[in-house]
């Protein structure tokens, strides 16, 4: 069974939401364990026991929350056992023009230092998810959309 990871921070809800929809999106796909943690009750074991990892931030000044950071950071203890795991994220921000791809891209640099597999998407929200404030219903369908695709590469991988 493959073991899907959703982390995310979020200060207003916004984000959270966003994580609960991406987790909804991965429990469409069969004998998939589907885990949604705070970034503060996640530590590095967590990202180790997971074959997919789903991360989520607030965009802070065009980059992933502190917290979010944090958890990298932390994770250069493990350097290189994250390869071949798969990651996505996703991200909410104040306003347009605000910093969500930059946001984006600073989470999946690091996932593609840890040789990560990143999960695209070829149509469009090309890097991730994302949402301006409240997330509309649209972006938690694209929130979905996310999980599922990336769930569905990860049983894929797995197999």
């Amino acid at each position: 069974m493959a073991k899907i990871l959703v982390v995310y921070d979020s200060k207003t809800g916004h984000t959270e939401k966003m994580a609960f929809a991406v987790a909804e999106g991965a429990k469409q796909v069969n004998e998939v364990d589907v885990v949604v943690k705070k970034v503060d009750e996640t530590d590095i074991k967590d990202l180790l026991s997971a074959d997919g990892i789903i991360m989520g931030s607030p965009t802070y000044y065009g980059q992933m929350s502190a917290k979010l950071k944090a958890l990298m950071d932390k994770s250069v203890k493990i350097h290189g056992e994250l390869e071949g795991k798969v990651g996505a994220v996703f991200t909410s921000s104040g306003g347009t023009a605000s910093g969500a791809e930059t946001t984006l891209l600073s989470i999946l640099e690091a996932m593609l230092v840890h040789g990560m597999i990143i999960q695209g998407n070829p149509h469009s929200k090309h890097y991730g998810a994302a949402a301006v404030g409240t997330p509309s219903d649209k972006e938690l369908e694209l929130c979905k959309e996310l999980g599922e695709r990336t769930t569905r590469l990860v049983t894929k991988l797995k197999t």
